[in-house]
């Protein structure tokens, strides 16, 4: 089944419109999603509901356990808190349940363009918008005369600058953790030098490529301006490197711009020389280097009808409009919520849809490459092998889960 790709620049362009919702609920409510301050307000807000239990798991490891905790009858959670890359197992595995009643009967003032419609069924509800775009200290660029980098060819140009003057000896900071982040980083160099995942309009894998391999060149001259163990760092991790002074020029999430200097331990340096631009190019390219994703929130199949009724309550109430009057809700996402305003913290993240940034592939066999991928180009990042014998690992592992998925 291939699921059509959601549309991003149009709905971060216009919010969804609803008065104050009343939030009472008579069955239990259980969440699974991600741990982020936006995911995290939804989360309590949801929970906020009253007359029966609403709990929540917010975690990093949420995608490895949403699908096993909503296969079971009745299932575990009844809504997992996902994005375009995390609805297609959810999709793949037939755990959760169409939305349109529940639209029609709670949903009003939701935004056309708030409704994740996957072959004419509405499958989840979008509240925000994201994407990785540059941060960097804007002082100590300053002080060395250097511009902020457009392209990561300039970024590696400043960190040679920055290392050589003394400033620091590993000026980039980059979420290159072993699997899921270092398959992300990828994903989105591929796509910045105009590569693609597969064949067109099929499921035959294409990153053993021209654009592949430039794709991995480019991480691995970044790499020898980071710490040494980077492929232990995700987001968290790098983010401390960032907050404790450590690094001055990263790649990350818009969703965590707001945050970035308002956490405990922010040195006072980093907090007045902290500032964010649009993602960056590579190799000439007029695309960005990053991808375009929603963050949403679904309903389970396994389930009750009252306790889905009671979840779209609750989830609703996570995403009210009333939150975006409160200034520390407002600045932790692109918010797809009536009330938004954009603020100077998802500016990066609006960049990216000016600039023509590819959404994140919402194709059924986008889980098997990303797997794969994280899982192979380890060794090339360790200088253990070539980068082409690496990703022809990663298009023989995609091949062999893909063929007992049945997509090749």
């Amino acid at each position: 089944m291939f699921l059509r790709q959601a549309t991003l620049a149009g709905a971060m362009l216009a919010f969804a419109g609803s008065g104050a919702l009343a939030c009472e609920i008579s069955a239990r409510v259980s969440i699974v999603g991600n741990e982020f301050p936006a995911i995290q307000t939804v989360g309590a807000n949801a929970a906020a509901c009253t007359g029966a239990e609403v709990a929540t798991n917010l975690t990093a490891d949420h995608q490895s356990i949403n699908v096993p905790g909503m296969q079971g009858n009745p299932a575990e959670y009844t809504s997992a808190i996902i994005a375009n890359s995390s609805i297609v197992a959810l999709m793949n595995e037939d755990v959760i349940r169409p939305l349109d009643d529940l639209v029609a009967k709670h949903g009003q003032g939701l935004q056309q363009n708030q409704l994740i419609t996957i072959d004419g069924k509405v499958m989840a509800v979008a509240f925000m918008a994201n994407a990785q775009h540059l941060m960097y200290r804007k002082d100590i660029l300053a002080d060395l005369g250097i511009e902020p980098p457009k392209t990561y060819e300039e970024m590696l140009d400043a960190a040679e600058t920055i290392r050589s003057k003394g400033v620091m000896q590993n000026p980039i900071g980059g979420a290159y953790a072993a699997g899921w982040n270092l398959a992300q980083e990828f994903n989105n160099m591929l796509l910045g030098y105009g590569g693609s995942h597969f064949e067109p309009g099929s499921a035959e894998p294409n990153v053993n490529s021209e654009a592949g391999v430039k794709a991995l060149t480019m991480m691995k001259a970044l790499s020898e301006y980071m710490t040494p163990d980077f492929l232990t760092h995700d987001s968290n991790a790098t983010n401390a490197e960032y907050r404790a002074g450590n690094v001055a020029l990263l790649n990350m999430w818009g969703s965590r711009a707001a945050t970035q200097i308002t956490a405990d331990g922010v040195t006072e340096e980093v907090k007045q020389g902290h500032a964010i631009a649009g993602p960056m190019t590579v190799g000439g390219g007029s695309i960005p280097a990053t991808t375009l994703w929603w963050d949403g929130w679904t309903v389970a199949k396994n389930i009750s009808d009252a306790e889905a009724e009671a979840t779209f309550i609750a989830m609703m109430n996570g995403i009210r409009p009333e939150l975006m009057q409160d200034e520390s809700v407002r600045t932790q996402a692109v918010w797809l919520i009536e009330g938004y305003e954009p603020t100077e913290d998802s500016l990066g993240v609006f960049d990216a849809a000016k600039a023509g940034a590819i959404p994140y592939p919402m194709l059924p066999y986008m889980g098997l490459m990303h797997t794969a991928l994280g899982n192979e180009l380890g060794d090339f990042m360790q200088g253990k092998e070539s980068a082409e014998q690496a990703l022809a690992d990663v298009e023989a592992a995609y091949r062999a889960a893909a063929k007992e998925k049945g997509f090749l």
